[in-house]
């Protein structure tokens, strides 16, 4: 689908359609500069260690599969097995863990990355 509207000017200056975008050189200043630096600190700090402890829940669940085929046998109640519920608990903890970041994102990140582009945006 075509549009009719020109592509945003990349100089920095402002349009008939609002502000201009801005520039690579103010992109550039604002990626080194403190805030930013800070917002990918709580970014990593919190994404970094919870995907190992998943990647490793989920590499304990594949590799008990493999080589703990009795003790992912045993039986807890009726047909229900110890496999059946790590299993499930897979399902349930990328659900946790997607809850865990979009409430830390809207808390924490969003924000933070909101000042920033107001900034970026009433410089332009």
């Amino acid at each position: 689908m075509a549009t009719e509207a020109p592509p945003p000017p990349r100089d920095g200056t402002e349009t008939d359609h609002g502000p201009a975008s801005p520039t690579t050189e103010q992109f550039i200043e604002v990626q080194e500069g403190a805030e930013f630096g800070e917002l990918r600190r709580t970014y990593r700090s919190f994404a970094f260690p919870l995907t190992l402890a998943f990647i490793a829940w989920y590499l304990l669940y594949v590799l008990l599969s493999n080589y703990a085929g009795g003790f992912m046998g045993t039986k807890l109640f009726g047909n229900i097995n110890v496999a059946l519920v790590l299993g499930l608990g897979q399902f349930l903890t990328t659900f946790l863990i997607a809850w865990l970041y979009s409430r830390h994102a809207a808390r924490r990140l969003d924000p933070r990355a909101d000042a920033i582009r107001t900034r970026m945006e009433g410089d332009a």
